[in-house]
Order: C-alpha cells, then structure tokens, then sequence
C-alpha cells in the first residue's frame, strides 16, 4: 500500500493519511492483524514530521481502527466495515457540500448540478 501525499490538498498532511490509511482498510488493501509501519518509518517514507505520522496513528487508534501492541508496534483492527463505511459516507457528504455550495455560488441551477454529475459519472 502506498501513500501520497499532495501539497495541493485541502487536507493537513495527517488526515491525509488517515484517510488514504481507512481506505486501505476498507478496501482490504490492509488485512486485520497485519502490521503497519513503525511511526519513525512511515513519517521517513513519507518525507514528514514524526509528529505528523504519531497524530494519524492516534486517530486511527481512537476510531478502533488499529491498535497498538508495547513494543511491537501497530496492527490492523478487526473493523466494522458497516460502521466504516458509514464514516466514509458522512465525509463524502461533507465534501459533496462543500461542492455544492461552490456550484450554487457560481449561479448553477439544480438541473446544471445534476446534469454535470451524471456527466462525470458516465464518464468515470
């Protein structure tokens, strides 16, 4: 599993993480019980504070979604994946308005909203 974090991104460097961490999970792209990287490797790797990787662990940790053996390190939770996806979904609703918000700044109707979304999910 690979992470990238962009410059560009709205998010701080460890919510990206966080979220590129969940997915992987979500997806299986990370099994439960499978190890992670120690905190000092990831944040090497990725190019960033040890601060930074501690904190996206943590969250992690507060979700259930991994947890953390003494002098071992960290390792994939058994998760819930329904009560995973709901937390993706009410990140992506959050993101969606947002989105919306943007449209209707720009004097989109409703119509020109949902015409563009099909348009892009067609295409995708």
């Amino acid at each position: 599993m690979k992470i990238v974090i962009s410059a560009n991104s709205n998010l701080a460097i460890y919510e990206q993480i966080v979220m590129q961490l969940k997915n992987a999970i979500f997806n299986k792209e990370l099994n439960p019980g499978e190890a992670l990287p120690s905190i000092r490797v990831l944040a090497s790797s990725l190019e960033v504070s040890v601060i930074t990787t501690k904190r996206a662990y943590e969250e992690l940790e507060k979700e259930k979604l991994i947890r953390s053996v003494a002098g071992k390190g960290f390792y994939v939770c058994d998760t819930n994946t329904a009560y995973l996806k709901e937390k993706q979904y009410i990140m992506l609703e959050r993101k969606m308005t947002e989105v919306l918000e943007e449209c209707k700044k720009a004097g989109m109707t409703s119509t020109e909203i949902l015409s563009m979304v099909k348009v892009i999910v067609e295409e995708g």
